[in-house]
C-alpha cells in the first residue's frame, strides 16, 4: 500500500488525463510509471557497475588501441587500400 499526500491539483488532472489516454485507471498508469523508475538504474548504480567491470578488465581498451594503432604505423607496413 502506497498513499502519496498533497500532490498539486494541476499533476493529478495532468496524470489522470495521461491515464485516461492510454485507457488505464491512474492507480494503473502510476503503478507502471513507479515500477519503471524503480527498475531504471540510478547515475550511482551505473558508475558502480562500470567501475566493478573495469577492475576486472585484464587490460585497458586505451592501451590496446594504442597497440593496434601503433601496428598500423609501423615502418614498412603498407597500407591496404579498398
Amino acid at each position: 500500500m502506497l498513499q502519496i499526500r498533497n500532490v498539486p491539483d494541476d499533476a493529478r488532472r495532468a496524470l489522470k488525463a495521461r491515464a485516461a489516454a492510454r485507457g488505464e485507471s491512474l492507480n494503473a498508469y502510476l503503478l507502471t510509471v513507479l515500477t519503471r523508475e524503480a527498475s531504471t538504474p540510478t547515475v550511482a548504480e551505473v558508475l558502480h557497475r562500470a567501475a566493478s567491470r573495469t577492475e576486472r578488465a585484464q587490460g585497458s581498451a586505451v592501451d590496446v588501441l594504442a597497440a593496434a594503432r601503433g601496428d598500423r604505423e609501423a615502418p614498412g607496413r603498407e597500407r591496404s587500400r579498398s
